[in-house]
């Protein structure tokens, strides 16, 4: 699927410069900080800092070994590893106190987090998609509810009653109806504007069909968790506010994700989780269901070894792999995936995981150079395992594709329509901490173009 119209990717050349004049102020915070955060233990410890620095690291280590117990074991192990999860860090904390070091541990990382939080903001473009003023409300909107959705948000919040109000036309989803069909239909009977009121898997489908017919799409977070909603600034807490997007909205140009020909709006995840999900238990008891079912899938004859292949980057001996429409500014693991910065860059992201004992848990620690997590950007992303399948979880709803498995990107596929006021659009707290750019933007050396810029995110190397 191709771009549609106008320049989806950002704000133009304008805009870039802005952002980059506007970064020094939080680049210069961010490396004062960081400065910060390593002079305190100096000042109080000299070369004995460097001792308790390792004591941290030590400490964080064995937590990584309990967790990863309690991940791929069962019976006295896991017991073993939930108390050396939680005795671990108590300990270097205990020690801390001890000998005078706790408060200027937490000082410094107190600095550290500072740091980051305004070196990410410092590289942010400032915005999640390109806005566009929209002149004239639609003449027949059409509105999928789903009543059973995030416990019934629905009816709890009168959306039918508010959106017919609105001049909305609203479907109730009945149990077994084909949501890509219904769609389809109200788009042959005239529909000019597609919504959504429920999760994230049912927005994906009715995308998909407005994007096909270049229509706008609202989106009601009736969902459980609404990731997507989130993501574009929307109150999940009050779902009946996205209504407003249809008299006082805004559109955007964002990118859907692909994978074979499904559509995701939010991630595609392959190995443990996509396994996990297809329990019929999932729906009702996640936590339970995940505890019992991962050991297996860990370490147990139903470990599923994954490949990939991500632009020129090439991995194998994967358990799990998370690809998303758009990069997580600070993605860690499917369960966790962070936020979005932007949802029209025109590329995937990619989250893998790949441990398979206690001490390769524990080097994860050492970082996402450890080789245990690794993550990456790129337009297409290729995955496959031993068999002729496999087991795919798109935007929570478990499919099975053949393997392999191309996932792409399409760049500016989607109009959205969204209020003009929204509370939670993201500004820059997910933007990866490039510390050299930081440097240079600091001091006033960054490089010249937003194309140099976008240039050298395409192939990043594992962090």
């Amino acid at each position: 699927m191709g771009r549609h119209g106008g320049s989806p990717r950002g704000s133009g050349e304008a805009g870039g410069a802005t952002a980059r004049e506007g970064g020094a102020g939080p680049a210069r915070l961010a490396l004062l900080a960081l400065l910060g955060s390593i002079l305190v233990p100096l000042v109080v410890a000299g070369l004995r800092s460097v001792l308790w620095v390792l004591v941290g690291i030590a400490g964080l280590a064995l937590a990584a070994v309990g967790v990863w117990w309690v991940l791929a074991h069962t019976g006295v192990l896991r017991v073993l590893g939930g108390f050396l999860s939680v005795a671990a860090p108590v300990t270097v904390l205990a020690l801390y106190a001890v000998f005078g070091m706790l408060g200027p541990a937490l000082l410094s990382l107190a600095l550290w987090a500072l740091a980051v939080t305004a070196a990410r903001t410092a590289l942010a473009p400032g915005r999640t998609a390109s806005e566009q003023a929209v002149v004239t409300a639609p003449r027949a909107p059409w509105i999928l509810m789903n009543p059973r959705s995030g416990g019934g948000k629905v009816g709890r919040f009168q959306l039918a009653e508010k959106a017919r109000a609105a001049g909305c036309r609203v479907v109730l989803l009945d149990a077994g109806q084909d949501v890509t069909e219904l769609a389809r239909q109200a788009v042959a009977e005239g529909a000019d504007l597609l919504a959504v009121a429920g999760g994230d898997g049912t927005q994906a489908l009715v995308a998909e069909v407005a994007a096909r017919h270049d229509l706008p799409f609202v989106v009601i977070p009736a969902g459980t968790r609404n990731h997507f909603a989130l993501d574009l600034g929307l109150d999940r807490d009050d779902p009946a506010a996205a209504l407003q997007a249809l008299s006082d909205g805004v559109e955007l140009r964002i990118d859907l994700g692909y994978a074979a020909d499904r559509v995701f709006v939010n991630n595609a995840s392959f190995g443990t989780y996509a396994s996990v999900v297809t329990d019929p238990a999932y729906r009702d008891a996640k936590a339970r269901t995940t505890l019992r079912t991962l050991p297996g899938l860990l370490t147990g004859e139903d470990t599923l070894s994954l490949r990939t292949r991500a632009g020129r980057t090439h991995l194998d001996g994967l358990q799990a792999l998370l690809v998303s429409n758009n990069p997580y500014g600070r993605a860690v693991d499917a369960a966790r995936p962070g936020r979005r910065e932007r949802l029209d860059s025109g590329l995937l992201g990619l989250v893998c995981v790949r441990v398979g004992n206690t001490a390769e848990a524990a080097r994860i620690v050492r970082g996402p150079r450890s080789g245990g997590l690794v993550r990456l950007n790129a337009e297409e992303v290729v995955v496959e395992a031993g068999g002729g399948t496999l087991p795919v979880g798109i935007d929570g709803e478990h499919v099975v594709l053949p393997s392999p498995v191309v996932c792409r990107s399409a760049p500016g596929a989607l109009r959205v329509r969204v209020p003009r006021r929204r509370p939670h659009t993201l500004r820059g707290s997910g933007a990866a901490a490039d510390w050299p750019r930081v440097a240079r933007l600091a001091l006033g050396r960054l490089l010249p173009s937003r194309e140099q810029d976008v240039a050298a995110v395409r192939e990043p190397p594992p962090w």
